[in-house]
């Protein structure tokens, strides 16, 4: 069995046959999807929301993305506060800094992530961390370990850094701030060498898989719409470099998302894990 840890499942890319997406997941072993709240902006923020409250198999995450931080105000962060309490949402994210496209000036990114890292404090929820740097350098990954262990560290409830790109330094930091290291389709890719050095290095027990739909389809399907029942291939990968079947790191992703987000396991993940 296998846990999709992060997908986009809301936008416009699924919109023409997304419960057949949704059932092919199932149909290839993913018992668990967690849909992303991100949206376009905002005012979306629930979009992950609406699907976990259509299956029971799906949790929801909400956030703002770097990428829409400058459209963050005070109506947006109450919003999110109500949102924060649904049952079915299970962590704030993602959120962080992106210093690779700079949608939102840099500084605004920054205080937007250090107000959702206080707001998901105050819900008692973890983080799901966007990290990415401009070309050929380290500073967004300096800058947002920076501010986790300023202002999230100390508190005890953990996170994901999702679809992990970085170096296994990088991921060392992040792993001693408490946080679990996702990792997508891209650790697939033949330039992609240092995620691949990282996934030697982290913990199998700190690891999660994901596959970030519809964004970073793994090979062989690369090119193609990413989808939850791809996220196989990536456990695939992450076998292969660990000497484990693809199998034997969905278990052990599985209980690792179960025990990371502190949920009860189904009853199919319990007999799959025997």
């Amino acid at each position: 069995m296998f846990v999709d840890s992060h997908a986009h499942l809301d936008g416009k890319p699924f919109d023409s046959d997304r419960e057949q997406v949704i059932a092919r997941a199932r149909e290839a072993g993913v018992q668990t999807i967690v849909a992303i709240g991100n949206g376009d902006g905002p005012a979306q923020v629930d979009c992950g929301i609406h699907l976990a409250e259509k299956y029971d198999f799906i949790y929801a995450t909400l956030g703002i993305h770097p990428h829409e931080a400058r459209l963050a105000d005070d109506a947006a962060y109450q919003n999110m506060e109500r949102l924060a309490r649904h049952p079915k949402v299970i962590a704030w994210g993602e959120i962080g800094l992106d210093y690779f496209y700079d949608h939102s000036p840099r500084d605004v990114q920054k205080n937007v992530f250090t107000r959702q890292m206080e707001l998901a404090a105050a819900a008692k929820l973890p983080i799901v961390i966007h990290c990415r740097p401009s070309d050929g350098s380290d500073d967004a990954w300096d800058d947002c370990l920076g501010l986790m262990r300023e202002h999230w560290a100390t508190n005890g409830l953990g996170g994901i850094l999702h679809c992990f790109t970085g170096n296994w330094p990088q991921a060392k930091r992040a792993l001693d701030l408490g946080f679990m290291i996702s990792f997508a389709g891209n650790v697939t890719f033949p330039k992609a060498q240092q995620i691949r050095d990282a996934a030697l290095e982290v913990p199998l027990d700190r690891m999660l898989i994901e596959t970030d739909s519809p964004y970073l389809a793994p090979v062989p399907l690369r090119g193609k719409r990413n989808e939850p029942a791809f996220v196989k291939e990536t456990a695939r990968k992450l076998g292969e470099l660990r000497g484990l079947t693809a199998e034997e790191v969905g278990k052990q992703t599985t209980r690792n998302f179960y025990n990371c987000f502190k949920l009860a396991e189904t009853a199919e993940s319990k007999i799959s894990t025997r």
